[in-house]
């Protein structure tokens, strides 16, 4: 076993000697590390891991997730992860969530609240989606002065100043017990 600290996406074995093990991931013919820990090669199981030093919650394949909208582009959002499955993350983690193929104007504005769910790990990155009706913003404010808004069908209406805006809307959008306290 060897105690070498690595960080992540270095390397940390060829996948002809071993496979990646826990906070591992195969790159073509490389294991490299997905976490901040040391190398624990075991020889036995033929498995690559990294032991972590902090525990990180990275969101699995059907998770839901609410985060925060920190990128607005043309085909897709960055979302930045609050909470998995209802209980709240520390671990400033970022999903992508393409919407080119949502017919709206404005899917999501940046710093709207959004749900979503996670659809797939690719390259490193974690990609999610908010095509199920449950899924969308949660919260948001209006983009011309950042009064209180509130749902008119498909789209939000601010209170202040009468602007309509649209939006991919959750079921759950304007309800704050979103989120499961557990």
């Amino acid at each position: 076993m060897e105690n070498n600290q690595k960080i992540p996406g270095e390397k940390i074995a060829q996948i002809e000697e071993y496979l990646p093990g826990d906070n591992t991931y195969e790159d073509n013919d490389v294991i490299r590390a997905t976490t901040i820990g040391d190398i624990n090669l075991d020889s036995v199981e033929r498995l690559a891991s990294v032991n972590r030093q902090k525990q990180i919650t990275v969101p699995k394949v059907g998770d839901i997730i609410i985060g925060v909208v920190e990128a607005n582009l043309p085909s897709m959002i960055a979302i930045m992860i609050k909470f998995v499955n209802g209980k709240k993350v520390n671990s400033d983690l970022e999903c992508v969530c393409v919407t080119r193929h949502i017919r709206k104007k404005n899917i999501a504005l940046a710093k709207d609240v959004v749900k979503a769910e996670i659809i797939s790990h690719i390259n490193g990155t974690i990609h999610a989606s908010i095509d199920s009706q449950d899924l969308g913003v949660l919260f948001t404010k209006c983009r011309k002065c950042f009064g209180t808004v509130v749902k008119m069908r498909d789209a939000v209406k601010c209170k202040d100043c009468g602007w309509i805006d649209d939006r991919k809307l959750s079921s759950d959008f304007g309800k704050s017990e979103f989120l499961n306290q557990d």
